[in-house]
Protein backbone atom coordinates (compact mmCIF):
# COMPACT_ATOMS: atom_id res chain seq x y z
CA UNK A 1 0.00 0.00 0.00
CA UNK A 2 0.85 3.58 -0.65
CA UNK A 3 2.23 5.18 2.41
CA UNK A 4 0.80 8.66 0.68
CA UNK A 5 -2.76 7.18 0.99
CA UNK A 6 -2.60 5.99 4.61
CA UNK A 7 -5.67 6.99 6.79
CA UNK A 8 -4.33 8.73 10.19
CA UNK A 9 -7.35 8.86 12.27
CA UNK A 10 -7.80 12.21 14.32
CA UNK A 11 -9.44 11.00 17.46
CA UNK A 12 -10.38 14.29 18.99
CA UNK A 13 -9.42 17.98 18.65
CA UNK A 14 -10.64 20.36 21.74
CA UNK A 15 -9.67 23.82 21.18
CA UNK A 16 -10.54 26.30 23.86
CA UNK A 17 -11.65 23.61 25.74
CA UNK A 18 -15.55 24.27 23.83
CA UNK A 19 -15.22 22.21 20.66
CA UNK A 20 -14.73 18.85 19.88
CA UNK A 21 -14.75 17.46 16.57
CA UNK A 22 -13.68 14.32 15.19
CA UNK A 23 -12.52 13.68 11.68
CA UNK A 24 -10.32 11.46 9.44
CA UNK A 25 -7.13 13.10 7.30
CA UNK A 26 -5.83 10.82 4.63
CA UNK A 27 -2.15 10.93 3.63
CA UNK A 28 -2.80 13.55 0.39
CA UNK A 29 -4.63 16.32 2.02
CA UNK A 30 -2.31 19.14 2.96
CA UNK A 31 -0.37 18.76 5.98
CA UNK A 32 -0.82 14.81 6.24
CA UNK A 33 2.27 14.58 4.15
CA UNK A 34 4.16 15.21 7.04
CA UNK A 35 3.50 12.49 9.03
CA UNK A 36 5.91 9.51 8.94
CA UNK A 37 3.99 6.14 8.82
CA UNK A 38 5.51 3.05 9.55
CA UNK A 39 4.21 -0.38 7.37
CA UNK A 40 3.81 -2.40 10.62
CA UNK A 41 1.56 0.53 12.39
CA UNK A 42 -1.78 -1.09 12.39
CA UNK A 43 -3.53 1.73 13.41
CA UNK A 44 -3.03 5.37 14.29
CA UNK A 45 -4.50 7.74 16.25
CA UNK A 46 -3.82 11.71 17.39
CA UNK A 47 -5.25 13.97 20.09
CA UNK A 48 -4.98 17.82 19.47
CA UNK A 49 -6.00 19.70 23.12
CA UNK A 50 -5.06 23.08 24.49
CA UNK A 51 -1.32 22.93 26.38
CA UNK A 52 -3.12 22.92 29.70
CA UNK A 53 -2.79 20.76 32.38
CA UNK A 54 -6.63 20.53 32.58
CA UNK A 55 -6.58 18.56 29.91
CA UNK A 56 -4.45 15.62 30.48
CA UNK A 57 -6.83 13.64 32.19
CA UNK A 58 -7.94 12.78 28.39
CA UNK A 59 -4.75 11.92 27.14
CA UNK A 60 -4.29 9.53 30.35
CA UNK A 61 -7.96 7.88 29.58
CA UNK A 62 -7.03 7.19 25.34
CA UNK A 63 -3.68 6.05 26.43
CA UNK A 64 -5.26 3.54 28.28
CA UNK A 65 -8.25 2.08 26.23
CA UNK A 66 -5.17 2.13 23.58
CA UNK A 67 -3.29 -0.28 25.29
CA UNK A 68 -6.19 -2.13 26.57
CA UNK A 69 -6.97 -2.77 22.93
CA UNK A 70 -3.26 -4.57 22.79
CA UNK A 71 -4.22 -6.51 25.67
CA UNK A 72 -1.72 -5.18 28.16
CA UNK A 73 -2.09 -5.98 31.59
CA UNK A 74 -3.06 -3.62 34.12
CA UNK A 75 0.31 -3.05 35.57
CA UNK A 76 1.80 -1.96 31.93
CA UNK A 77 -1.83 0.29 31.32
CA UNK A 78 -0.94 1.80 34.54
CA UNK A 79 3.00 2.35 33.85
CA UNK A 80 2.05 3.86 30.18
CA UNK A 81 -0.91 6.10 31.64
CA UNK A 82 1.88 7.61 34.56
CA UNK A 83 4.36 7.53 31.38
CA UNK A 84 2.17 9.70 29.27
CA UNK A 85 1.19 12.38 32.20
CA UNK A 86 4.66 13.00 33.24
CA UNK A 87 5.70 13.50 29.17
CA UNK A 88 3.49 16.17 29.32
CA UNK A 89 4.58 17.40 32.72
CA UNK A 90 7.94 17.86 31.61
CA UNK A 91 6.62 19.89 28.11
CA UNK A 92 3.49 22.04 29.68
CA UNK A 93 5.90 24.59 31.53
CA UNK A 94 7.60 25.58 28.24
CA UNK A 95 4.74 25.41 25.85
CA UNK A 96 3.73 29.01 23.59
CA UNK A 97 1.12 30.45 24.90
CA UNK A 98 -2.41 29.24 23.08
CA UNK A 99 -0.16 26.21 22.14
CA UNK A 100 -1.82 22.83 21.57
CA UNK A 101 0.14 19.73 22.78
CA UNK A 102 -0.72 17.00 19.84
CA UNK A 103 -0.22 13.26 21.43
CA UNK A 104 0.48 10.56 18.34
CA UNK A 105 -0.73 7.29 19.22
CA UNK A 106 0.81 4.17 17.42
CA UNK A 107 -0.34 0.62 17.93
CA UNK A 108 1.36 -2.50 16.12
CA UNK A 109 0.57 -5.76 17.82
CA UNK A 110 3.31 -5.94 20.62
CA UNK A 111 3.86 -2.37 20.82
CA UNK A 112 2.12 1.20 21.86
CA UNK A 113 4.34 4.50 20.98
CA UNK A 114 3.01 7.67 21.94
CA UNK A 115 4.70 10.54 20.64
CA UNK A 116 3.78 13.71 22.48
CA UNK A 117 4.30 16.81 20.52
CA UNK A 118 4.66 20.84 21.56
CA UNK A 119 5.61 23.95 20.65
CA UNK A 120 7.96 25.26 22.98
CA UNK A 121 9.56 29.18 24.09
CA UNK A 122 12.69 27.67 24.52
CA UNK A 123 13.60 24.95 22.48
CA UNK A 124 15.36 23.36 24.93
CA UNK A 125 15.03 19.58 25.36
CA UNK A 126 14.59 17.67 28.33
CA UNK A 127 17.16 16.61 30.15
CA UNK A 128 18.32 12.97 30.38
CA UNK A 129 19.82 13.17 33.77
CA UNK A 130 16.71 14.41 36.07
CA UNK A 131 14.21 11.78 38.12
CA UNK A 132 11.88 12.75 35.55
CA UNK A 133 13.62 11.17 32.94
CA UNK A 134 14.36 7.85 34.83
CA UNK A 135 10.60 7.61 35.51
CA UNK A 136 9.73 7.49 31.66
CA UNK A 137 12.69 5.28 31.66
CA UNK A 138 11.12 2.95 33.88
CA UNK A 139 7.51 2.92 33.25
CA UNK A 140 7.84 3.19 29.16
CA UNK A 141 10.75 0.96 28.38
CA UNK A 142 11.71 3.07 25.48
CA UNK A 143 12.27 6.94 25.88
CA UNK A 144 13.79 9.50 23.01
CA UNK A 145 13.33 13.33 22.70
CA UNK A 146 13.53 15.47 19.74
CA UNK A 147 13.05 19.33 18.27
CA UNK A 148 12.68 20.58 15.04
CA UNK A 149 13.74 23.66 13.65
CA UNK A 150 10.61 25.42 14.89
CA UNK A 151 11.47 24.72 18.60
CA UNK A 152 8.37 21.91 18.70
CA UNK A 153 9.59 19.30 21.41
CA UNK A 154 8.35 15.77 21.20
CA UNK A 155 8.95 12.95 23.46
CA UNK A 156 8.22 9.69 22.30
CA UNK A 157 7.21 6.97 24.66
CA UNK A 158 7.63 3.28 23.28
CA UNK A 159 6.04 0.12 25.23
CA UNK A 160 6.29 -2.97 24.14
CA UNK A 161 3.45 -5.61 26.18
CA UNK A 162 5.03 -8.48 27.82
CA UNK A 163 8.71 -6.36 27.91
CA UNK A 164 10.69 -7.04 31.24
CA UNK A 165 10.38 -4.50 33.75
CA UNK A 166 6.76 -4.33 33.76
CA UNK A 167 5.42 -3.48 37.76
Amino acid sequence: MDPASEEVHVLAEVTGGTRVSERLVTGTQAGAASVTLDSEVEDAVEIRLPADSAYLSVLRTATAGLAARLDFTLDEIEDLRIAVDEACAMLLPHAVETAQLTCRFELTPETLEVTVNLPTTRGQLPERDTFSWTVLSALAGEVDTGMDDDRNVWIRLRKRRGAAGAA
